[in-house]
């Protein structure tokens, strides 16, 4: 069961609007955790089904690697979001702000 914090990013990751994404830090900083990038990380390993996880990268615009970041890049480059020649995301254009 998930605790406080985690209902509190799953409730922000639940906004993230088609197209946007936003950083770890931010949902902390949300949530009024300014140094809990980190523990939106652990919440998001355990999401539940139905949620726009990969609309969440890291700050300045990597996506997290593992087993799922080819299908998280590919989830992304549907919704239209823009990449740097680096293959990072275009924080500048594309980073949700509530």
């Amino acid at each position: 069961m998930p605790n406080k914090f985690s209902e509190g990013v799953y409730e922000i990751v639940k906004s993230i609007p088609h197209g946007k994404v936003i950083s770890y830090g931010q949902i902390a900083r949300m949530l009024g955790k300014p140094r809990g990038a980190r523990e939106v990380g652990w919440a998001m390993r355990n999401c539940p089904e139905g949620l726009p996880w990969h609309r969440v990268v890291m700050a300045d615009g990597s996506i997290a690697s593992g087993a799922y970041s080819e299908m998280r890049r590919t989830l992304l480059e549907e919704e239209s979001i823009t990449f740097l020649p680096d293959g990072r995301v275009d924080m500048k254009a594309c980073m949700w702000y509530d």
